[in-house]
């Protein structure tokens, strides 16, 4: 059976996209509230809350086909600190990757990577912090490529993430997975622009992917809203006054037209800090109602919450995103169990991996490298 070690592993995410047909030989993360969603979710067995740093190779046990790492992103993140893989946060990249040179020296190597995190990671230093991952990558015998998939083709969320997937080499890579060039799809041009600082060691190691499309989407954000919501309240009247009041002239203008639709219209806010006329910096609440919801992200102060407005006609209700609901547009299934706490459960929601993105590139690219290995081994036998 495929096997796999989950760094930073949240609420499992990586998981339960990967499905029962790998078996998890760890999973690890440093934030207890985390790791109580995890044990809720898929038990104890192999879960470790411990900082990435002060784990050791007895923590790994055997030897996984693949090592997953979605270390956090916000000194990566453009509306971070621009530390980059120095800061404190993002900085824990490198001890996770000293235990994969650990487990290299062991012959316990894992033979694929998969490192996912935000796209400002190719773009973070003026693209020195995803040349100093890849030259990393490279010194420990792996080749490697990398995707940027947005989840808006999976669920109604927008939510474009870097996926670089490491291969050890030696290793034959099946022609189907590769190709000669860039497809704008997957590589749009901030991810080959980036490819193009790359040191000559790490252009020659590099890959580049080849992905199917992706199927059409048939779920909208209208669809998973809950009726009754759990976990959070309906603004009163003079709330939903007030959010609206933040908006622009062109966000009153998107909410005008939704009025006039006749149907029920489900908008995505965002509280962002914009400049207004005058050059003053101030709170505005912008919306979307495309049917497709803003980036989930942690809830570190009220502006990181997603609000909905519903409109029916002249009728605008407004509240908090439920958590319920941002675990739909993770992909999770109802019967994933949630924090009480409506902050935990957010947190959970917007620091994972969007669960069929993850199948989508485990079915496509992860088990067809496997498989390849597998046929290799046996027809070697």
């Amino acid at each position: 059976m495929r096997s796999y070690y989950e760094f930073f592993a949240g609420g499992g995410m990586v998981r339960a996209g990967l499905g029962e047909d790998w078996a998890c030989l760890l999973a690890n993360d440093i934030d207890p509230k985390k790791g109580d969603s995890y044990r809720a979710n898929w038990g104890s067995d192999r879960l470790r809350i411990e900082d990435v740093a002060k784990l050791t190779l007895r923590d790994l046990p055997g030897q996984a086909s693949l090592a997953w790492a979605s270390f956090p992103c916000q000194d990566l993140s453009l509306a971070g600190n621009g530390a980059g893989l120095n800061g404190k946060r993002s900085g824990t990249f490198w001890p996770f990757w000293a235990l994969i040179k650990e487990l290299r020296a062991e012959g316990r190597a894992p033979k694929l990577i998969v490192i996912e995190n935000v796209c400002g990671t190719l773009s973070s230093h003026g693209g020195r912090d995803f040349s100093a991952l890849a030259s990393a990558i490279v010194a420990q015998k792996y080749r490697l490529g990398a995707l940027v998939i947005d989840a808006v083709h999976f669920v109604p969320q927008s939510r474009p993430r870097l996926f670089i997937v490491c291969v050890k080499e030696g290793i034959k890579i099946p022609d189907k997975t590769t190709a000669t060039e860039a497809n704008p799809f997957w590589h749009p041009p901030h991810l080959t622009s980036a490819c193009e600082k790359l040191t000559p060691e790490c252009t020659s190691s590099w890959i580049w992917w080849r992905l199917p499309l992706p199927p059409s989407r048939t779920i909208s954000f209208s669809q998973l809203i809950e009726n009754e919501p759990t976990g959070v309240n309906w603004h009163t009247q003079e709330e939903t006054k007030y959010l609206l009041s933040l908006m622009s002239p062109l966000n009153r203008q998107k909410l005008w037209k939704a009025k006039k639709m006749g149907r029920r219209m489900v908008g995505g806010v965002y509280k962002r800090t914009r400049e207004n006329e005058a050059g003053a910096r101030v709170q505005r609440a912008e919306v979307r109602f495309d049917d497709i919801a803003g980036c989930l992200r942690t809830p570190v102060g009220g502006s990181s919450r997603q609000s909905i407005v519903i409109v029916e006609g002249q009728s605008v209700r407004s509240r908090l995103l439920s958590p319920r609901e941002a675990a739909r547009l993770m992909g999770l299934p109802d019967t994933y169990k949630l924090p009480d706490r409506y902050n935990d459960a957010y947190q959970v929601a917007g620091d994972g991996v969007v669960v069929p993105v993850v199948r989508f590139l485990a079915a496509n690219l992860l088990e067809p490298l496997l498989s390849a290995v597998a046929s290799h081994a046996k027809d070697a036998a």
